[in-house]
């Protein structure tokens, strides 16, 4: 019988967000077994590459490969189990076998892969680890100082008991000869499950910490050049408060230069390294997270894992935590010096033009005055030009026999052209003044 939908439709995203939480399972493992684990830095434009890498060889052992799109897979491959995993910015490859040789790391998983097919893989390699998971001895003490120098080197062992007291894991966190790492990991009472998380974890621990060490030469190569942005920035704001004194607009002008160009160099760096710097502090997390999902109980005479990362691991996350901040209170300090002066510039432009602006107010108003004298002389000169006319008629009617008396009738043809002479002007003015508006 169907059974009858009650929800709504679901959110496109929704069957893959459940899964999620389920993605990634660790192996169920059981001593004795021998891994191989190798995380490689791989570019976005070379995924496909690798896909089809690994197909090449899911063919040749004659099993089904990754569908593209898939993010993991596991196999098995003959004698051994693969488990492939694809990250954000890496991916992982796991060699599982099952059995141990006559000495830890005498035999190790990688070997069982096809010659050359691990070295093909596209991409940089970030970790790579040997891990074994061996019975606890009974009835006894594990022999540190032999092994030590028989498994590790000699190099100094962390070591700790793991899971409450059911594993101990101990490694030295060194590259040996071959470019791998190396951990042992004692079963003292864990379930198949169990033992498979712990393995996990373990070297997630490793592949998280380089993964956030990625940024600690970033980091390393711009402490030197944030120091020297410092200075500069010092010396600039001095120059801006000695100009600020001197109430120097030139100076304030002068000094934008050299201030932008410190802003464009924090700003280079700041989007250079940042998604580097958000990325340790996220892998960072993840081995807090990761170590104390161990839940270690120490070791007499050992550093625990804890231990050792606190004392190595922090200072260089707490490094790029600290370059990283300066970055960011390097560009807020730029940025306000930036405002600072870009404001008394911009003052100091408003005084320039105000200045301007009243220097042709005066000139305006000069150029009123003068007109209006022109104005006033151009009525006497019209006022003069019309009673010549007038007395020239006048004397005219006179020589023809006209009674006319010439002084008195240019006397008072004077106000009259005044007048007539003051109108005209004014007009002329107000179409002048109105032509001009429109």
């Amino acid at each position: 019988m169907q059974l009858q939908r009650l929800l709504p439709p679901d959110l496109p995203e929704r069957a893959a967000l459940a899964l999620e939480v389920h993605a990634r399972p660790s192996e169920t493992l059981a001593a004795p077994a021998r891994a191989s684990h190798v995380a490689v830095l791989i570019d976005a434009d070379a995924r496909d590459e690798e896909l089809e890498h690994l197909r090449r060889l899911c063919r040749q052992c004659h099993v089904s490969p990754p569908l593209a799109g898939d993010q993991q897979w596991s196999g098995n491959l003959g004698a051994l189990r693969m488990v492939w995993e694809r990250h954000g910015e890496f991916s992982t490859y796991t060699v599982l076998v099952a059995g141990h040789a006559d000495a830890p790391f005498a035999q190790v998983a990688a070997a069982r892969l096809p010659s050359g097919w691990l070295a093909g893989l596209p991409g940089s390699t970030v970790h790579a680890c040997h891990a074994e998971i061996l019975p606890a001895p009974t009835g006894q003490d594990i022999d540190w100082a032999h092994l030590q120098q028989s498994a590790f080197g000699g190099n100094l062992l962390v070591a700790s008991e793991i899971g409450g007291g059911v594993a101990l894991a101990c490694s030295d966190f060194r590259l040996h000869v071959d470019g791998f790492g190396r951990c042992l990991l004692f079963d003292c009472g864990m379930d198949p499950m169990l033992a498979g998380r712990m393995l996990q974890r373990l070297l997630e621990i490793e592949v998280y910490r380089m993964m956030a060490l990625l940024a600690f030469p970033m980091a390393r190569r711009l402490s030197p050049r944030i120091q020297a942005i410092e200075q500069s920035l010092a010396a600039l704001t001095d120059d801006i408060a000695r100009a600020g004194s001197d109430t120097d607009d030139d100076g304030d002008a002068t000094l934008l230069a050299p201030l932008t160009r410190l802003a464009a160099e924090v700003e280079s760096g700041l989007s250079a390294s940042q998604f580097r710097f958000g990325a340790c502090r996220a892998y960072a997390e993840l081995v807090r997270t990761r170590i104390e999902e161990l839940r270690e109980r120490r070791l007499p005479g050992h550093q625990s894992i804890g231990e050792f990362m606190a004392r190595r691991f922090t200072p260089a996350v707490a490094t790029v935590a600290t370059v990283s901040q300066r970055l960011h209170d390097l560009s807020e300090r730029v940025s306000q010096a930036s405002h600072l002066l870009s404001t008394r510039v911009g003052i100091a432009s408003e005084r320039q033009n105000n200045a301007l602006l009243a220097s042709m107010d005066r000139r305006a108003r000069l150029q009123l005055r003068l007109q209006q004298t022109v104005e006033g002389l151009s009525v006497a000169a019209i006022v003069y030009y019309l009673a010549g006319v007038v007395g020239y008629l006048v004397k005219g009617g006179e020589a023809l026999g006209l009674p006319l008396n010439t002084p008195m009738v240019v006397g008072l043809s004077v106000p009259l052209f005044a007048l007539f002479a003051l109108f005209a002007v004014r007009r002329a003015r107000r179409h002048a003044h109105d032509s001009g508006a429109d």
